[in-house]
């Protein structure tokens, strides 16, 4: 007799079914796990024959083969004791084969039978549903998480003991429910453009970026607040729908960040400068999620861009342009979505205060123009916004009537506005204007004769590349749909030609 039970191996952001198969022989006790299992899967062994014996179930006095098949495929983590220890109590006649099939089952267990959270529940939810099943058994502390994919029932259980007692029928497991509920409200000292003093500007463009998910780039002398602009940013991001929560927390549940919680909040990550580039782009001997997919559905927020490596900087231009990450490796390729908006800040030179009205720049050109030349090209062809940011005087400072505590909510209706418009314009609530490729630009934004005639003036005369001529539309259409435009009117384009000159 052969004991089959169905788990799920995880493969970067998919995975694949897992038959785990049990055979049993007239021998001295052991057990034998094979096909293509990691140094936890081999542990597996003495967790599983302690959790079986610690349940008060028999472990069978036989020589145990356990295959997880297809052999070929590279197997991780620590999910797949469940399924084993299901499979030995198959093979001891403790469980009929009927009991158990038809189902998916993942989990780590303690040495007491005790089940212990997984990475990546939501990752396997998807593939279970996917592939027929209707049922899926996991450590409670991860239902809330799996409980997202609607379609398929999410069982938690505690222990081994009582699944064991669950599928013999004498004690009944109440199936998990989605725990999404409505948007909660922001945090009281979450951090909006009513502390930001002055800035008007610098406050506009980081609106516009905000409505329409385009990258913004802040160059400015030390203390100006484009730290805080940037910061300010996730304030004024409308709430993550539905679909956009379970992208967030599968990304995060894969990387072991989420605590087996819902995600309900759009993401900010503050990478250092001093971070590699495995950190932010993902990868490693067992790839990982980076920063850039952390920060999927939200914003990459990297302070002082050229203080990073060239070759971090560089590896950004894929995502930033295809929205996803590829990682090859050696057994296989990987792809993580990396859906984030780019708010980078920077100073104009080493010291800081090259253009500064006030303090004198010790720099020499030659310094100012090497440490400009940090930024290549084509990674700067890639963001939508530049905006110099100038210092703000102490007398701005210290005045309490600059502070109108009604400015960020203002502005949240006009987004809200722009939203609402991009939804009907694309008949989805997950694309912005920022996300729209060249073909998507000519399909779904018309220009009037007098506004394309202003456009191709521009082009010419600054020298545009193609990327940044389609940049400028989508900039204008956001703009446009801020002031609740259906057509893009000429003082529209002039105001995002104006964005793309801070760049020259």
């Amino acid at each position: 007799m052969v004991a089959k039970v169905m788990t799920v191996a995880q493969i970067g952001f998919d995975g694949a079914i897992v038959e785990v198969e049990g055979d049993s022989k007239n021998g001295l006790p052991a057990i034998q796990i094979v096909g293509m299992g990691n140094k936890a899967i081999d542990e597996a062994r003495q967790r599983v024959r302690s959790a079986i014996d610690n349940s008060l179930l028999n472990f069978p006095a036989k020589k145990l083969t356990i295959n997880l098949a297809p052999a070929e495929l590279p197997k991780d983590g620590a999910s797949f004791d469940l399924p084993i220890a299901l499979s030995i109590l198959v093979l001891s006649g403790q469980l009929k084969q009927s009991e158990v099939t038809g189902a998916i089952f993942a989990g780590e267990l303690a040495l007491d039978g005790g089940l212990r959270a997984i990475r990546g529940a939501i990752a396997i939810a998807e593939i279970a549903k996917k592939s027929g099943y209707k049922t899926l058994y996991l450590p409670i502390a991860d239902t809330a998480q799996a409980a997202l994919i609607d379609g398929i029932t999410i069982i938690g259980v505690t222990s081994l003991k009582e699944l064991f007692l669950h599928l013999k029928h004498e004690f009944t497991i109440a199936p998990s429910t989605s725990q999404i509920t409505a948007p909660r409200p922001a945090p009281a000292g979450q951090l909006t453009i009513d502390d930001i003093r002055g800035q008007e500007q610098a406050k506009r463009a980081l609106v516009i970026a905000a409505a329409g998910h385009h990258n913004l780039l802040f160059s400015g002398p030390p203390g100006s607040g484009k730290t805080m602009l940037a910061q300010a940013t996730t304030s004024l991001l409308p709430k993550l729908s539905k679909q956009e929560q379970i992208e967030v927390t599968k990304i995060y549940s894969l990387s072991g960040e989420s605590g087996g919680t819902v995600i309900e909040t759009r993401p900010f990550r503050s990478p250092h400068h001093t971070a590699s580039q495995l950190a932010i782009i993902g990868g490693g001997a067992h790839p990982k999620p980076g920063e850039i997919s952390l920060a999927h559905r939200g914003v990459l927020f990297l302070d002082e861009l050229p203080e990073y490596s060239r070759a971090t900087l560089e590896a950004l231009r894929q995502p930033l342009e295809d929205k996803v990450v590829s990682i090859s490796r050696a057994n296989g390729h990987i792809r993580y979505p990396a859906n984030f908006m780019l708010i980078a800040t920077m100073n104009p030179c080493p010291c800081g205060y090259y253009g500064d009205p006030v303090k004198e720049c010790s720099c020499t050109m030659t310094q100012i123009l090497n440490y400009q030349k940090r930024l290549s090209g084509p990674l700067l062809d890639r963001i939508d916004l530049f905006l110099n940011v100038s210092r703000i005087t102490s007398k701005l400072l210290l005045d309490n009537e600059s502070l109108t505590n009604n400015q960020h909510v203002k502005e949240l209706t006009r987004i809200n506005v722009a939203k609402c418009r991009q939804n009907e314009r694309y008949n989805s609530s997950d694309i912005y204007n920022g996300f729209l490729s060249g073909n998507a630009v000519r399909r779904h934004i018309k220009l009037s004769p007098s506004v394309q005639a202003l456009l191709v003036q521009a082009a010419d005369k600054l020298n545009l590349s193609a990327r940044s001529y389609f940049k400028i539309i989508k900039i204008a259409r956001t703009i446009a749909d801020l002031d609740d435009s259906t057509d893009i009117k000429q003082h529209h384009l002039s105001e995002a030609l104006h964005y793309r000159r801070e760049s020259q």
